[in-house]
C-alpha cells in the first residue's frame, strides 16, 4: 500500500513509558543549571544553538552573614544611682552657719554664748549675732545648764543703745525673741517673766508696724487680751511708781557714793564677826545649843522668800504695764494710715475702759492718747482728714481743680491762652 504511513520504519522495540515517566522527562529539560557548562568535546555542542546569557544575579556572591552591630558605650555605662538631694546646693546664695554639732561640749557652747553676748550689743553686728543665737536654739544647745548664758544674750540685746523698733534691726529682734519662745522651758520663773515682757516689746510692738492689715488686727486683739488680764492697780502701786520716779531723778554722784559706802562696810562686818567669837568657841558648841538660832534663821528665810516672790510679781506687773503702754503709743502713731484707723479706735477705747488697771502716770498717758484719737475720729465723721482738711477722693480733687477752667471752641482746657493741655487732651 503506497499510502501506508509506517512503511519502511522499524518495528517498535520497547513498550511506551508510563505517564509518570513522561512527566519526569518533560520536567528535566526545564531544570537547567544556573551556571553555563562548557564541554571540551566539540561534537557534543551543536553550532546551531548559542549559549544562553548568564544573568548578573546568578554571578553575585552569596551574602555573608553580617557582623553584629558594635555595642554603644552609652549602653555599657552603668545607670546613675539617684543621688540624695543636697539641701545646701538647692538654696541659692551664701548662708550664715554656726557649727553646733551634737558632739560639741558644754564648755564650747558656753564660750560661744559668751562671745555672742559680747557682740550683740553692737547695732552693726546685731544681725549676725542674732542669727547665731537662733541657730543655737534650733540645734538644741539651750539647756538647763546653759540657760543663764543664753539669758545673758537676750539681756544684752535689750540693753542695747538701739531701740528694738528701729527699722534697721527690728526684723532681727522679731526673729530672735520669736525663736526664744522655744527655749523658755529651760528658764526659771523670774527669767520667764522677763522674757514675756521683752516679747511684748520686741515682737508685738514690731507687729504693729506691719503693712499687713490682717496681722495688725490680730496684734491689736492680742493687746486687748493682755490689757484685760492685768490686775487692778492699787494705791501701793502708785506709791511705788512715785518712789521710782524720785529715784530716777537722783544724780550719778549719789550712786557712786553708795557704792563706796557698800565697799567700806564689808571689812567692818568681818571685824564684827571676829569680835563676836574672838576665841573660836562656837565650833565646840553642841547642836542643842544652836537649835534656837537655827529656828529663827529658818523663819527669816521663809519670810525673805515670800517677800522676794512678791517683789518679783510687782516688778513683772510694772514692766508689763510699761510695755503695753508703749504698744498703745506705737499704734496711735499709725492713725494716719486709713486702714488702721478703725482698729486703733477700738483698741484705744478698750484701753480707756480698762484704765483702772494701770498706775497713775500711765493713766494720764492713756487719757491723753484717747483724747487725741477721739478728736481725730470726730474729724473723720465730719469728712475731714487727720490734719483737719476735708477728705476728698481723686475725682473730687480734679473736679475742684478744673471747675473754674475755661474751655475753648476746640474743646481744649486753658482757653485763657496758656494752651498747656492741648497736646494730651487734643
Amino acid at each position: 500500500m503506497a499510502d501506508d504511513l509506517f512503511e519502511g520504519l522499524p518495528p517498535p522495540s520497547a513498550s511506551p513509558l508510563p505517564s509518570s515517566e513522561h512527566q519526569e522527562q518533560d520536567e528535566e529539560p526545564k531544570r537547567k543549571p544556573k551556571f553555563a557548562t562548557f564541554s571540551s568535546d566539540s561534537s557534543s555542542s551543536s553550532p546551531a544553538q548559542a549559549p544562553q546569557p548568564v544573568l548578573k544575579s546568578a554571578l553575585k556572591q552569596p551574602k555573608q552573614p553580617s557582623e553584629p552591630n558594635p555595642v554603644l558605650k552609652s549602653v555599657l555605662k552603668r545607670p546613675k544611682q539617684p543621688s540624695e538631694p543636697n539641701p545646701e546646693a538647692t538654696v541659692p546664695g551664701k548662708k550664715l552657719r554656726f557649727k553646733t554639732t551634737t558632739d560639741a561640749s558644754e564648755q564650747q557652747v558656753i564660750e560661744a554664748m559668751q562671745k555672742i553676748a559680747s557682740h550683740i550689743k553692737n547695732p552693726t553686728k546685731f544681725g549676725k549675732a542674732s542669727k547665731l543665737a537662733i541657730q543655737l536654739i534650733q540645734a538644741g544647745s539651750v539647756k538647763a545648764e546653759t540657760s543663764d548664758y543664753f539669758f545673758s544674750i537676750l539681756e544684752a540685746a535689750m540693753t542695747s543703745s538701739t531701740s528694738c523698733t528701729d527699722p534697721s534691726i527690728r526684723a532681727d529682734f522679731h526673729a530672735l525673741f520669736s525663736a526664744a519662745q522655744d527655749a523658755s522651758d529651760c528658764l526659771n520663773k523670774k527669767q520667764k517673766n522677763q522674757l514675756t515682757t521683752w516679747t511684748v516689746r520686741a515682737v508685738v510692738a514690731n507687729d504693729l508696724l506691719t503693712d499687713d492689715s490682717f496681722l495688725f488686727s490680730k496684734t491689736a486683739g492680742q493687746l486687748k487680751e493682755e490689757i484685760s488680764n492685768l490686775p487692778v492697780a492699787t494705791e501701793d502701786d502708785d506709791r511705788e511708781e512715785a518712789a521710782a520716779l524720785e529715784d530716777e531723778t537722783k544724780t550719778a554722784d549719789e550712786d557712786d557714793q553708795m557704792k563706796q559706802d557698800i565697799t567700806s562696810d564689808v571689812p567692818d562686818e568681818e571685824n564684827n564677826e571676829k569680835e563676836s567669837d574672838p576665841f573660836g568657841l562656837d565650833a565646840f558648841l553642841t547642836p542643842s545649843s544652836m537649835k534656837k538660832g537655827d529656828k529663827t534663821k529658818g523663819k527669816k528665810d521663809v519670810t525673805t522668800k515670800v517677800g522676794k516672790e512678791e517683789e518679783e510679781t510687782k516688778r513683772f506687773l510694772k514692766s508689763q504695764r510699761e510695755a503695753l503702754v508703749l504698744c498703745l503709743e506705737i499704734a496711735a502713731r499709725r492713725y494716719k494710715t486709713p486702714w488702721c484707723q478703725t482698729v486703733i479706735d477700738i483698741l484705744a477705747k478698750h484701753a480707756f475702759d480698762n484704765i483702772r488697771r494701770f498706775t497713775s502716770k500711765q493713766r494720764n498717758a492713756i487719757e491723753k492718747l484717747w483724747a487725741s484719737i477721739r478728736e481725730q475720729h470726730n474729724r473723720r465723721k465730719q469728712g475731714k482728714t487727720v490734719t483737719g482738711k476735708l477728705d476728698v477722693n481723686g475725682f473730687e480733687w480734679l473736679q475742684q481743680k478744673y471747675a473754674n477752667e475755661k474751655i475753648s471752641i476746640r474743646h481744649s482746657i486753658g482757653g485763657s491762652g496758656d494752651r498747656k493741655t492741648e497736646m494730651w487732651l487734643g
